[in-house]
């Protein structure tokens, strides 16, 4: 170490090749202030010639505590840096006060920045460090008095342009001097915009008086504006401004810290930021809006805020609107792109009596759609009595279930999902241009509109979901389906990536129109579903027929292609399943026109007719014959009422079957009786009443198929209209005619006759 004071002259050498590796060099320089006139001007840099060392030059200005010192920085001015932080060019200022005998850090900082004057109370310390390769022979700054500024110091901040500053308090990140006063100017061309924002910050525990910040802003009427420092800060501020940060005496015991780091970001004004928007939800009770921006990737270079500002002044990133209250927008942006907008809003029904069948209409507010930030997410969280009511969504245009096979084009889509706690239930997504008419959930649901591109804001007129609060209901959901002729309708179970939950039920109620049939295919041959508990079962029943075919998941495979002539149900019933062996299913359904071969109506014409003639010849001999022998034999066309032809059905649907009773029972009929109706246009005698079969015709569309109840581990047959279900006593309400020829016993219990209507398989329809 070698030391060489002032006055003294000293020549010296080093015995190493690179010095600079080893050696530093401080040069240190104090001014006094107090006894005498201070060397007020341009700081230079003695002595001149030095070893080529990492060199640290220290001015230590002595001033009475009452004297403002102000240290003017030419070009290039100072950035400040915070703690670990490095300058490109190696070169550092770092900036320290005095309060009474201690020593307060006022900050480091770099070369090209915006700070251009830092004053100081009562004496400051420089310290300028240049690394050993920097040849720079000027200081870049000089020293002026100036009168007491009665604060630790004001540290100045001026733009030229667009860009932003980075500030922090005293003694950054250590606590800011109690009780003390520290402030910012801010010089800003007249035709930018300037916006505050805190970036981190601590707050003491104060004993007396109170923390704050404070603002003087051109314009404002209420100088200063005064602002804890967890409020949200003023922004779009045009000129220039000052900002303060005050302690205050702190607890003894307790002191805590006071540190503050903000950034002011400076750009131009862009259109939207001369325009005020409106949004007004002080009618609403249970809705909030959010405009925030969007995700993403963080960039080196400048990049202009993007704020959204309440009342033009207090701008922020992010601001959540409450509801209750009218709120006036407007937005400091460069791109308004970069931001977007969530809202939600809570739907709930406690009381049955007032809310059901009551429609509800889930639209986007007509405010949030005038203005200029995209929409991203509009949730509506309904909520009903627990098994007490259900849901019903009825689209404003039928929509299509997004699948792999047909994904939505669409500008936005509906995000159905449970909203029960504890229940992981996504229902799908959903997009208009589909053949769903309607949504039916047995529980708390949200409803989730999602959009995906700016066009959304010109079809939004079209888009809205009306909900009713319906009866409960068992199903987790029920879908009503209605294709058309044009397109392949493709549906598949909720929670497509997971599995359906265990012991959900799941109903499609699917249209066929009359001219129609439809084709359904399930995409994989069996379910894959492993039951741990219960049993996984498919359902498929038509509604006209009331035909039930019932499938074992785990146990059978899953239909072939077929085709169906009505309106039918498809119902999935979950079991609980073994982990990794979940239940999804994937199906479609297509229309094709009901259609017959000409040949075979032709065919069927002509043979129809001659067997008509044929049966009107023989019938007329057969009565003059009978005339002229006279009843002899005994009567034909005896009922038979102990053939066993019931279907089975539910119990308790009718007290008293026709079984029961003798209005069925016909002791003769008559030849009349039952040829009748052949002759009922030939005019020769009045038309008989004939009692023949005629199946319902009403609607049966009700209710889905229940799954039957779980008997045993047997596999499940699949069941045709003559087998009663298993574990189901037999039903009681079609009851087909059966006629045979007559017996000569009274007790006689056999079946000798033949169904007066056969069953009928589908057929596929002719191409």
């Amino acid at each position: 170490m070698l030391t060489i004071k002032s006055g003294e002259k000293t020549d010296f050498t080093f015995s190493c090749h690179h010095p600079e590796h080893s050696f530093v060099m401080e040069i240190q320089r104090n001014i006094d202030c107090m006894s005498g006139p201070c060397p007020f001007g341009e700081v230079q840099l003695q002595p001149s010639v030095l070893p080529a060392l990492n060199r640290t030059f220290v001015w230590d200005v002595q001033a009475h505590k009452n004297i403002g010192l102000e240290l003017r920085f030419s070009a290039p001015r100072l950035r400040q840096i915070g703690p670990g932080e490095s300058c490109p060019d190696g070169v550092t200022h770092s900036i320290s006060g005095r309060i009474d005998a201690s020593a307060v850090r006022i900050g480091t900082f770099c070369s090209n920045g915006t700070v251009a004057r830092i004053k100081v109370q009562g004496g400051v310390k420089v310290a300028m460090h240049l690394p050993w390769f920097h040849s720079r022979n000027v200081s870049g700054f000089s020293i002026a008095n100036r009168s007491s500024i009665k604060r630790l110091c004001i540290i100045e901040s001026v733009f030229e342009d667009e860009g932003s500053a980075t500030l922090m308090s005293a003694n950054y990140p250590e606590g800011f001097p109690e009780d003390e006063l520290m402030s910012w100017q801010f010089v800003i061309p007249p035709h930018l915009r300037a916006s505050v924002s805190f970036l981190r910050f601590n707050v003491s525990n104060c004993e007396k008086k109170e923390q704050r910040v404070e603002y003087y802003i051109p314009g404002s009427t209420t100088n200063p504006e005064v602002f804890r420092l967890e409020d949200q800060q003023p922004g779009n501020m045009a000129g220039n401004f000052n900002l303060s940060l005050q302690g205050c005496d702190q607890d003894a015991q307790n002191p805590g810290i006071l540190r503050l780091q903000f950034q002011v970001l400076v750009q131009r004004p862009q259109n939207e930021s001369s325009k005020t928007y409106v949004v007004d939800l002080s009618n609403e009770r249970a809705m909030w809006v959010t405009i925030e921006p969007r995700p993403t990737r963080q960039s080196r270079v400048f990049v202009p805020g993007c704020f959204v500002c309440l009342e033009s002044r207090t701008c922020s990133a992010n601001l959540t609107l409450a509801p209750g209250s009218k709120h006036k927008l407007s937005f400091l942006c460069d791109n308004l792109t970069r931001l977007w907008m969530n809202a939600e809003k809570t739907i709930s029904c406690m009381d049955p009596r007032y809310c059901l069948r009551r429609p509800q209409l889930l639209q986007v507010p007509s405010d949030l759609l005038r203005l200029p930030v995209q929409l991203h997410d509009f949730s509506w969280k309904l909520l009903v009595p627990e098994d007490r009511l259900s849901l019903a969504l009825v689209p404003a245009q039928k929509l299509q279930q997004h699948t792999h096979e047909k994904a939505c084009s669409t500008s936005f889509s509906y995000l159905l999902a449970s909203a029960s706690p504890g229940r992981d239930l996504y229902f799908g997504s959903f997009c208009p241009g589909g053949a769903i008419e309607q949504i039916q959930v047995k529980e708390n649901v949200s409803v989730t509109l999602r959009t995906f591109s700016p066009s959304f804001q010109r079809e939004a007129p079209g888009q809205g979901l009306a909900v009713s609060f319906v009866p409960h209901f068992r199903e987790e959901g029920v879908f009503t389906v209605t294709p058309d002729t044009k397109n392949k309708v493709y549906l598949r179970t909720p929670n497509w990536d997971r599995g359906l939950p265990a012991l959900a039920s799941v109903s499609w109620n699917i249209s066929v129109p009359s001219d129609q049939v439809a084709s359904l295919t399930f995409f994989k041959e069996r379910s894959g579903v492993v039951c741990q508990t219960g049993r996984a079962f498919l359902i498929i029943k038509e509604q006209r027929t009331r035909a039930e075919e019932i499938f074992s998941l785990e146990e059978e495979a899953l239909p072939k292609p077929s085709f169906r002539h009505h309106s039918f149900w498809l119902n999935i019933s979950n079991c609980s399943p073994a982990s990794g062996k979940q239940l999804d299913l994937l199906f479609w359904v297509t229309l094709t026109p009901r259609t017959m071969d000409l040949t075979v109506v032709i065919i069927a014409g002509v043979g129809g007719g001659a067997l008509l003639l044929f049966s009107l010849g023989l019938i007329i001999c057969f009565v003059k014959k009978k005339k002229k022998k006279g009843s002899k034999g005994p009567p034909v066309g005896i009922y038979n009422g102990n053939v066993n032809t019931q279907m089975p059905r539910p119990v308790g649907k009718f007290q008293k079957a026709r079984k029961d009773n003798d209005s069925h029972v016909y002791a003769v009929i008559d030849d009349t009786m039952v040829y009748g109706h052949l002759l009922q246009d030939s005019g020769s005698f009045l038309q008989p009443e004939v009692d023949t079969y005629r199946p319902f015709q009403g609607h049966m569309g009700d209710c889905p198929p229940s799954p039957p109840p779980v008997c045993s581990r047997a596999p499940t047959a699949k069941l045709t209209a003559g087998e009663p279900a298993p574990c189901l006593p037999p039903e009681s309400e079609d009851e087909p005619y059966t006629f045979s020829h007559p017996s000569t016993g009274e007790g006689h219990q056999g079946d000798t006759g033949s169904p007066l209507l056969g069953t009928q398989e589908p057929v596929e329809p002719a191409e």
